[in-house]
C-alpha cells in the first residue's frame, strides 16, 4: 500500500479532552475520529488493526470447532422477556418501537438469540454439542462513555456459545474457550491475566465466571493478585483476610466525639487506627432497612452486598432520621433490634467502636454477633496489603482493562426459550449453555495502553495494520526511488507464514521532509521499518530500524530482503 493513496490523518497536537493514552494515540495517528460521546470512526489504519485481530480470533475459535454464524442487531421484545432481561435491565438498552408499535430492542448481546435458534433447531443429544460464534455490532447506552474506544455506546464484539448436554459437557467447552483465549491474547501481544469474576447479569445465581484482564494505569476495573500462590480475581468478587487487629479489651463506655462524623475525624481525634472502628450504613432494600457493617478500615463492596439483599440504596439523611431517630454520622448497631444486621466477617473477632446512636457520642467495646445478632457475610472490598485467603501472602492490586470474559450460564436461557433435547433414554432436558465475549478494540486499544513512547504506538506484531514500512528519504532521488520500488515488489511477494498470506507493506512514497516521514512512522508504529537513503546506497547498504528497541542495523541492498525478513521474525 502507498502512503499517498493511504488516509492516514495525522495530528500533531493532543486533542484537550482525552482520557487515556490510547484515545490519545489513536486520535494523534489517524486511527480513529470521535463522530459523538462513546460513538468512533475507524478509519483505514483503525480498520486494518480490527481485521488483524479479528483474524486471530477466528483462527482460534475454528481451533476448537466454533462455527460463526452471524444474529440481527435488532430484537424483538418478547424474547428478552421471556428471560425477564427486559424488565431487569435498566436504561443501558436502546429500546424502540417499529411502525406497528412492537417493542424492539438493539442488542447488548446475544444470549436470548442464540438460544431461541437452538431451541428451534437442536433436538436431540446426538446433535451436542454446540459451539456458535459471532464478530457483530452490538449497543449500549452507555452513561459515562470514556477512553476512546474502551467504552463506548456501539461496539464490535466477538461472542462465541456453547450448547452441551450435560455439565461435564459444559466443563470441556468452558476449558475449551479458556485455552483459545489465552492463545489469542498471548498471539496479540498483551499481556494479561485470567481472573475469578462475577457473572453479572450474564449467568444466573452459582455461575462460574472469569475475567481476562489486561494491566494498564488506564484501566476502568481493579483486580487483586497474590505472588505466593497466583490467586487473581476482580475486587467484585475478591476475598481476602484482612489485616489482624490487638483485641483492645474496652469495656462498655460512651465517648464524647464533638461534630466528628467521618472515619477520619474520628480515628484523628480519638487517635486510634481506622480498623478498629465500625461504619455502619443505613440501606434501603426490597424488603426494608437494612444495617451494614464494615471495618473502618474498609469499604463497603456494593456488587456483595447486592448478592445479599438484592438491588438496594443507601438511605438519605432524613430516611436515616426518620427510621433511626438519629443524625447521619453516629449511627451505631447497638439497639434497632426490629433492623436486619449484615456484618463483614472482618469484624467477628475483637472489640470496636462505632456511632452511640446518640448526636456527639461515639461508643467503646461492641462486639458484633456478642451484644446483638448479625448475619455474616463478604461484604467489603479486597485491596493491596490484605492477606491471601488461600495461602496467607500478601495481596497486590493491580488497574486493569477488561479484554475477555467467559461464562457457566447453565440453564438460564435454555429452560425460559424452550432450548430443550432429548436424551438417549428420551427424556427432554435442557440444554446447558455458555458464553464466551472478546471485544477487538478493547484488544487494540490495550495493545497501545501497553507497547507506547514518547513518540507514538509501538504495535504487537499480529495486530499491526502492516507488516513493515519502507521509508524512502528524498523522492526526487531516482536511485532512492529505484531502490525503495524493487524492496517494496520484492517483498510484497514474500509468504507471511504468520499470516498465510503475503507480507503486508507500506511505502511511505510522499515528497515531504524525511523529518515528517520519521515523526508519523514513529507515530503509527508499524514494527520495522526500512530507511532507504542517498548516504547510505553510497555504501551499497540501507538501514532497518525496529520500531520497539530502537535498533537500527545496516545491511547490504543484496542481503536486504533476507535480512528484513529474518528481523521481522525475531520480533515478539
Amino acid at each position: 500500500m502507498r502512503f499517498t493513496k493511504l488516509f492516514i490523518p495525522t495530528m500533531r497536537e493532543a486533542p484537550s479532552d482525552v482520557t487515556a493514552v490510547c484515545q490519545l494515540l489513536m486520535l494523534r495517528a489517524g486511527y480513529v475520529r470521535q463522530l459523538a460521546a462513546g460513538l468512533y470512526i475507524f478509519l483505514p489504519l483503525g480498520w486494518r488493526v480490527l481485521n488483524k485481530v479479528n483474524r486471530v480470533l477466528k483462527e482460534e475459535m475454528e481451533k476448537i470447532g466454533a462455527q460463526e454464524i452471524s444474529m440481527p442487531v435488532l430484537h424483538p421484545a418478547e424474547i428478552w422477556q421471556k428471560t425477564g432481561r427486559w424488565d431487569s435491565i435498566g436504561e443501558e438498552m436502546f429500546r424502540l418501537k417499529d411502525r406497528n408499535g412492537r417493542d424492539m430492542c438493539l442488542g447488548m448481546t446475544h444470549e436470548e438469540i442464540m438460544a431461541w435458534v437452538a431451541s428451534k433447531e437442536i433436538k436431540s443429544y446426538k446433535e451436542l454439542p454446540q459451539i456458535w460464534y459471532q464478530i457483530q455490532t452490538k449497543l449500549r447506552d452507555e452513561a459515562r462513555p470514556r477512553g476512546g474506544v474502551l467504552r463506548t455506546r456501539e461496539f464490535i464484539m466477538k461472542d462465541s456459545y456453547s450448547f452441551d448436554a450435560d455439565e461435564e459437557g459444559l466443563d470441556i467447552s468452558y476449558q475449551l474457550h479458556a485455552e483459545a483465549y489465552h492463545a489469542i491474547f498471548q498471539r496479540c501481544g498483551l499481556k494479561y491475566y485470567q481472573v475469578d469474576s462475577d457473572p453479572g447479569m450474564m449467568g444466573g445465581a452459582g455461575a462460574t465466571a472469569h475475567e481476562f484482564m489486561a494491566p494498564t494505569p488506564a484501566g476502568e476495573d481493579e483486580i487483586v493478585l497474590c505472588s505466593g500462590c497466583g490467586y487473581t480475581a476482580n475486587v467484585e468478587v475478591a476475598r481476602s483476610v484482612a489485616s489482624p487487629i490487638d483485641n483492645m479489651n474496652w469495656e462498655i463506655e460512651e465517648v464524647f466525639t464533638p461534630e466528628k462524623r467521618t472515619i477520619n475525624e474520628v480515628t484523628g481525634f480519638l487517635k486510634i487506627p481506622a480498623q478498629y472502628l465500625i461504619k455502619t450504613l443505613l440501606m434501603i432494600s426490597p424488603d426494608g432497612p437494612v444495617l451494614a457493617l464494615i471495618r473502618g478500615d474498609h469499604d463497603l463492596h456494593e456488587k456483595k452486598l447486592t448478592r445479599v439483599l438484592g438491588e438496594f440504596r443507601h438511605a438519605t439523611k432524613d430516611e436515616i432520621r426518620s427510621i433511626l431517630n438519629i443524625e447521619a454520622g453516629f449511627i451505631g448497631p447497638m439497639g434497632h433490634d426490629n433492623i436486619r444486621k449484615i456484618a463483614d466477617f472482618t469484624l467477628k473477632d475483637g472489640n470496636f467502636i462505632s456511632g452511640a446512636n446518640k448526636s456527639g457520642y461515639h461508643i467503646k467495646g461492641i462486639k458484633p454477633g456478642v451484644q446483638f445478632d448479625v448475619e455474616w457475610y463478604d461484604i467489603q472490598t479486597a485491596k493491596a496489603g490484605d492477606s491471601c485467603f488461600k495461602c496467607g501472602g500478601i495481596l497486590r492490586s493491580e488497574k486493569v482493562i477488561e479484554i475477555g470474559n467467559i461464562f457457566k450460564l447453565g440453564t438460564k436461557y435454555s429452560i425460559p426459550l424452550g432450548a430443550v433435547f432429548l436424551d438417549k433414554n428420551g427424556q427432554e432436558n435442557p440444554m446447558i449453555m455458555g458464553s464466551y465475549g472478546i471485544g477487538p478494540a478493547r484488544i487494540a486499544a490495550s495493545a497501545i495502553e501497553q507497547s507506547n513512547d514518547k513518540d507514538g504506538i509501538i504495535w504487537p506484531r499480529n495486530i499491526s495494520p502492516f507488516d513493515l514500512q519502507i521509508i524512502p528519504l528524498n523522492m526526487s532521488d531516482p536511485k532512492t526511488v529505484e531502490e525503495s520500488e524493487e524492496l517494496y515488489s520484492k517483498l510484497r511477494e514474500i509468504y507471511n507464514h504468520l499470516t498465510g498470506e503475503a507480507m503486508d507493506v507500506l511505502i511511505d512514497d510522499r515528497d515531504v521532509r524525511p523529518g515528517v516521514k520519521f515523526k508519523d512512522a514513529d507515530l503509527i508504529g508499524i514494527p520495522l521499518q526500512v530507511i532507504i537513503g542517498e548516504k547510505t546506497l553510497k555504501n551499497n547498504q540501507i538501514e532497518i530500524k525496529v520500531r520497539r528497541s530502537g535498533e537500527v542495523r545496516k545491511v547490504a541492498i543484496e542481503e536486504a530482503v533476507r535480512e528484513i525478513i529474518a528481523l521481522y521474525y525475531e520480533i515478539r
